[in-house]
């Protein structure tokens, strides 16, 4: 059994792309405000009140408003782009990695991992 399970943890890695194993498709975002409860949406749809922590696919862009009343609105954008360590890391094994990465679009990181977003009164 234990042969078995080596074979297949050998074969996960060789016809899997790092990204794919290690980091998967999503990326966890912190968003936070002063003052704090204020409403956080993420492409126009309600995601939740800051301190808030949001899963978002790491192959997309955002456009991030908090608002809050009686505050103005403040607006971010996140984007994405390939993460250059995730291909040398894929570039290090053989090609099927890449393709794999690449297909899938898991290599993709976004720019941001935490915002906090200083809230001015109207």
């Amino acid at each position: 059994m234990k042969k078995y399970f080596a074979l297949i943890l050998v074969f996960s890695f060789i016809f899997s792309g790092c990204a794919t194993l290690f980091k998967g498709n999503k990326s966890g975002v912190d968003f936070t405000s002063d003052p704090t409860g204020a409403k956080v949406y993420v492409n126009g749809e309600d995601r939740g009140t800051t301190p808030v922590k949001l899963k978002l696919e790491s192959n997309k862009s955002y456009q991030i408003e908090f608002k809050k009343d009686g505050f103005a609105t403040k607006s971010y954008h996140i984007s994405s782009s390939v993460g250059i360590g995730w291909i040398v890391l894929d570039c290090l094994g053989s090609f099927v990695p890449l393709i794999v990465d690449a297909a899938t679009g898991n290599w993709m990181e976004l720019d941001q991992d935490y915002i906090n977003a200083a809230l001015e009164k109207k």
